[in-house]
């Protein structure tokens, strides 16, 4: 742990989750930012500006969501809606690799695009998002599911932490390229603010209205949409609220700067950043298995006229190539 004044004077990081407390806030948090590994991500798929902005804000929420995990396991965000982007998958294995893909309509996107339509709610539509956390087989998973009703992933992050962990928090999330000189290169970048008070009370929701109170009564309601009346996490918020977009994706201005620009006056303090990076979990192995676990009369449709089973990872774009038999042989032998 470390002070924000003297931390801020470290050299510039990207792809790095940096965890920090305002005590004097009773808040917690953390702030991401990834550069070459979401690059590589998007880059590598071609996907439509639209597109690559969507999936960028879900990379950069679930690292940020996923790196707080204390044990070895997975973090899955996937949306399943109607709009023009039908699907979002982003994997994070704890505690530092992620991966992600979207689904999509290229001919709805471009009418999107024409039609100025391109918000992330607008993109998405409406549907579900589903927040997993995988510790292995040996324990039960937990899913939180969120309705999509054309809010963006800020939006359904807050209403996750509300409905899941009943935890009052605030994202940020922003994407956008940069120009460098190796040309120009998309990055993303988030911040996450939870109120952690240690006194129950003050997480207690605002009183309902009363509805006829008398005359020259006093009513007390809550600004925050999770009723909350604290002067402390009320300075939080709107402490984040002010946070622009090229304040996450600067690639010169630390996470650390950044903390220390909200919450100098507050004494907030940082800890060891954790490292992320892009990587697949897929291998020749795994699809191998995958295609053994096919019916008869599927893998004999994938079968090319060489004789051959191709299979190409949605995720990395990586290529495997089977003899049928090889395949054949390995249910026999299992058998």
């Amino acid at each position: 742990m470390a002070d924000l004044e003297n931390a801020a004077a470290s050299v510039t990081l990207d792809d790095r989750v940096v965890p920090f407390t305002v005590p004097d806030l009773d808040v917690r948090g953390r702030v991401v930012r990834l550069g070459p590994s979401i690059d590589t991500v998007l880059a590598r798929h071609g996907y439509p500006e639209a597109v690559s902005r969507v999936l960028g804000e879900a990379a950069a929420l679930t690292v940020m969501l996923g790196t707080a995990l204390k044990f070895e396991g997975r973090f899955q965000l996937q949306t399943k809606s109607d709009g023009p982007i039908s699907m979002l998958v982003v994997d994070f294995n704890a505690p530092d690799v992620y991966r992600a893909v979207a689904h999509f309509d290229e001919a709805r996107v471009a009418e999107a695009v024409a039609a100025g339509t391109v918000s992330t709610g607008d993109l998405l539509g409406e549907g579900h998002l589903a927040m997993t956390v995988d510790q292995g087989s040996a324990t039960t998973r937990y899913q939180g599911v969120v309705v999509l009703t054309r809010q963006g992933l800020e939006e359904a992050a807050h209403q996750y932490f509300r409905q899941s962990e009943q935890i009052p928090s605030r994202v940020r999330l922003g994407v956008g390229s940069v120009v460098t000189g190796d040309g120009r290169q998309w990055r993303a970048g988030g911040l996450l603010v939870q109120f952690m008070p240690h006194s129950v009370d003050r997480l207690r929701a605002a009183d309902l209205h009363p509805g006829d109170a008398p005359k020259g009564h006093e009513i007390l309601e809550a600004s925050d949409p999770d009723g909350i009346n604290d002067d402390a996490w009320a300075e939080a918020r709107s402490l984040v609220e002010t946070i622009e977009d090229h304040e996450l994706l600067d690639p010169l201005l630390e996470s650390e700067r950044l903390l220390y620009r909200l919450f100098h006056e507050r004494g907030a303090r940082v800890f060891d950043p954790v490292l992320v990076r892009e990587d697949c979990r897929c291998s020749r192995e795994r699809v191998l298995g995958m295609l053994r676990g096919f019916s008869a009369e599927d893998r004999q449709a994938m079968v090319a006229d060489d004789g051959t089973l191709g299979v190409t990872c949605e995720f990395c774009s990586r290529r495997y190539s089977f003899v049928a038999s090889e395949v054949e042989a390995g249910l026999s032998a299992g058998a």
